[in-house]
């Protein structure tokens, strides 16, 4: 299609497709898709949104118990959002919490980061929003929790009714990501990836991760919060520090330090 030749321009298209989406949405509500006042609140959407303090233990619970409908990521956003819809209303009551089911096993099953880490991340930066000083942003929550969950000895959460009555090993993964999380557990359990055992540790380290999250949150919204959060990126380079987890003594070398990465310089 010659876009200049028919009168078009690119900036024109793009235009014309901002105004379709607007329309679609309104659309949408009218066909039946969306209420008139649905339609309005994703219209009128603020970022951050609104926060109210959650019981830690209770968002654990549910957490865990919606691992076994929506796996790690899926859960954990699941867990405060679902509480909020009921708290707050809108713009959680239009936020598709299922659509986030890909973050399974380190998104779409390939084990990168732990489904739990991108859905706390996503939590933390819709919620805190952009860094307006050490204590308000969300990327930074978002890597304290990274940090933790790296850290920590997992799962921290005993679930009140456990689906799996086995005892659970704990393993400290020094890493964010699924496969080196749940590798190291599965070599100093000796369980197999698809047992009931690896399942519910998976579905522990997803309500331990939701618990602590609500922690920072209700610390946050108390003005009480320090954040302890730090970008890796400024090293360098994009990445966790452990290298030698996944590359042995083959590490790549970092080059030459430009302008770092961090949540004022994106």
């Amino acid at each position: 299609m010659d876009t200049e030749k028919d009168g078009l321009s690119r900036r024109g298209l793009l235009k014309g497709a901002g105004k379709f989406a607007a329309g679609a949405v309104m659309a949408a509500g009218a066909i039946g898709f969306l209420s008139e006042s649905e339609a309005k609140a994703v219209k009128e959407q603020k970022w951050p949104w609104p926060y109210v303090k959650l019981d830690p233990a209770k968002t654990a619970e549910v957490a865990y118990n919606e691992w076994y409908r929506l796996y790690c990521g899926g859960a954990v956003i699941s867990s405060v959002f679902g509480q909020l819809r009921d708290k707050v209303g809108e713009p959680y009551t239009t936020f598709p919490i299922d659509a986030f089911i890909f973050l399974e096993g380190g998104v779409s099953g390939w084990g990168t980061i732990c489904g739990s880490n991108a859905g706390a991340n996503i939590v933390t930066n819709l919620i805190i929003g952009p860094r307006l000083s050490e204590s308000d942003d969300g990327m930074l929550m978002g890597s304290e929790m990274m940090q933790w969950y790296s850290d920590a000895s997992m799962p921290v959460y005993l679930p009140k009714d456990p689906k799996c009555k086995a005892e659970i090993i704990k393993t400290t993964s020094d890493s964010p990501l699924c496969h080196i999380s749940v590798g190291k557990w599965m070599k100093a359990s000796g369980k197999g990836l698809k047992s009931p055992e690896r399942r519910d540790r998976c579905a522990r380290v997803t309500a331990s991760v939701a618990y602590h999250l609500v922690e920072l949150l209700n610390a946050w919204k108390d003005g009480k919060y320090e954040t302890a959060g730090e970008i890796p990126s400024e090293c360098g380079i994009t990445a966790q520090h452990n290298c030698t987890d996944c590359h042995g003594d083959n590490v790549p070398p970092i080059p030459p330090a430009t302008t770092p990465l961090t949540s004022s310089a994106k």
